[in-house]
C-alpha cells in the first residue's frame, strides 16, 4: 500500500505521481533487480544491461530538468523511488544515488549551460553514469585536506593526486574531480573539475572488495599530469569545496533514503517470515518475543520516513534543509542497522544465510553509517544548524 502520513505544517499525502513513481521503482526492484541479486552480490558485479534499463526507465536522471532530458520530478519523487529500489537491491541504489543526487544535480545547480549541454543531457539519457569523486587516503571526513592538485597551466589545469572508495569509478565515463589549486588559501583555493574517463593519465586502480553494496564497483582513482580544459572548472575559482559541501548536504538525503528502503526491506521480509514459520505449533508472529521486534521496528522505520520525507520537502520548497538532511540521514542509517541485525535474529539461523536476503541487507546497511559523512560528521552538521 502507498505511504500516507501528515505531519504538523507539513503534508505529507502521496499524490497520484508519487504514487506512480512509487508503483514504477517498486516493480522494476521486484521484477528486474529480484532474481540476480544474491548473484550479483557473490559475485560483486552489477549488469550493464540494469544500469541501462534505471536509465531508461528515468531511475538515474529524475530530477533533472526536461530541457536538458530528465525527468524533472522533485526530490520527495526521488527519495520514493530510491526506498523501493533499495528494499531490493542497495549496489543498485547507490549507483542512482550518486549519478543523481552527486553528478546530475551539482552539474545542474552549478554548472555552466556548456557543460550541461555537453554532460548532463549524456548523464540524463542514461548512455551514461558519473562519479563523484571528494575522498581521499588522508581527505575522507576532512575535506578541507585535499593532497589532489589541479595547478594552473593558464587554459588548463594539470591534475595529479589518488581518489579513494569512488562508486561508478569504472562504470563512469566522467568523474567530478575535487582538487586543490591554491595551498595558500585553504579551502577557499579548492576547485570542481569534470574530468573525462578518456583523459591521458587517467587510471582506473584495484577495484575494493566489500562487506556490502558489493554489486557496485568502487574504485581507486589516479590522476597523472592529467590535462582538465579551464571550461571543465565548475564555479569560479575556488569553489569546489562549497561546491562539495553543497552537493554532499543533498546527497545525504539520496542516502537517508536508501538506509530508509534497507530497513523496510528487511522488515517485510521478517514480517513475511514470522506469519510463515512456525514453533510449537504455530506461527512465531504469535510469540509476544517476536511481537514486539515487530513492532519496534515499523515504528523506527515510520519515524525515519518521516524525517527523509521533511527533508526532501523542505529541499522541495527552496527552503534550508541542511540540518533536516542530516538528521535523516544519522537516524535513518542507525535506523537501517538495528532494524536488519533484528531480522537476521527473527530469522533465526535461517537469516544467518544467504538465500533469506536479510544478511545481505544487514551487511549493506552498515555502509549508511559511513559515507555521505559518519554519524559523528551528522552529529557535528546538526550541532552546527542549531548554535548558528
Amino acid at each position: 500500500m502507498p505511504y500516507n502520513a501528515q505531519l504538523t505544517g507539513m503534508d505529507f499525502n502521496l499524490s497520484e505521481e508519487h504514487e506512480a513513481v512509487q508503483f514504477a521503482a517498486r516493480d522494476f526492484a521486484q521484477n528486474e533487480l529480484l532474481a540476480g541479486v544474491i548473484e550479483r552480490d557473490n559475485e560483486q558485479k552489477f549488469d550493464p544491461a540494469l544500469i541501462r534499463k534505471m536509465g531508461d526507465l528515468g531511475f538515474l536522471s529524475m530530477m533533472v530538468l526536461p530541457q536538458y532530458g530528465g525527468g524533472g520530478m522533485d526530490t520527495l519523487s526521488y527519495v520514493i523511488a530510491m526506498e523501493e529500489i533499495s528494499k531490493i537491491d542497495a549496489s543498485a541504489s547507490v549507483i542512482m544515488s550518486v549519478n543523481n543526487s552527486l553528478v546530475c544535480w551539482g552539474l545542474q545547480a552549478y554548472g555552466t549551460d556548456a557543460q550541461k549541454e555537453k554532460y548532463l543531457t549524456r548523464l540524463a539519457s542514461g548512455k551514461m553514469v558519473g562519479a563523484f569523486c571528494l575522498s581521499e587516503p588522508e581527505a575522507g571526513s576532512d575535506a578541507t585536506s585535499q593532497h589532489t592538485t589541479a595547478e594552473d597551466m593558464g587554459d588548463y589545469y594539470l591534475l595529479n593526486g589518488t581518489k579513494n572508495w569512488i562508486t561508478n569509478g569504472n562504470s563512469s565515463e566522467i568523474c567530478l574531480v575535487i582538487a586543490q589549486t591554491h595551498p595558500d588559501r585553504g579551502h577557499k583555493g579548492i576547485n570542481a573539475l569534470i574530468v573525462e574517463k578518456n583523459s591521458a593519465g587517467f587510471t582506473v586502480g584495484r577495484k575494493e572488495d566489500k562487506m556490502g553494496i558489493r554489486a557496485s564497483d568502487t574504485h581507486t582513482l589516479m590522476f597523472s599530469d592529467v590535462k582538465v580544459p579551464k571550461e571543465n572548472r565548475i564555479g569560479e575559482d575556488g569553489f569546489g569545496f562549497k561546491f562539495a559541501m553543497m552537493v554532499l548536504n543533498g546527497g545525504r538525503i539520496g542516502i537517508a533514503a536508501q538506509a530508509l528502503g534497507i530497513a523496510a526491506g528487511a522488515f517485510e521480509l521478517s514480517l513475511k517470515y514470522s506469519q510463515e514459520r512456525k514453533t510449537f505449533g504455530k506461527p512465531i508472529s504469535n510469540h509476544q518475543a517476536i511481537q514486539f521486534k515487530l513492532a519496534e521496528m515499523a515504528t523506527k522505520i515510520e519515524a525515519a520516513r518521516m524525517l527523509v520525507y521533511k527533508a526532501a520537502r523542505l529541499k522541495d520548497q527552496g527552503k534550508d534543509y541542511i540540518k533536516a538532511a542530516a538528521m535523516a540521514k544519522l537516524y535513518a542509517s542507525d535506523v537501517a542497522m538495528w532494524v536488519t541485525t533484528e531480522a537476521v535474529q527473527v530469522h533465526g539461523g535461517y537469516g544467518y544465510v544467504k538465500e533469506f536476503h536479510v544478511e545481505r541487507l544487514m551487511r549493506d546497511a552498515k555502509i549508511t553509517q559511513i559515507y555521505e559523512g559518519t554519524s559523528e560528521i551528522q552529529k557535528l552538521v546538526i550541532a552546527r544548524e542549531l548554535l548558528k
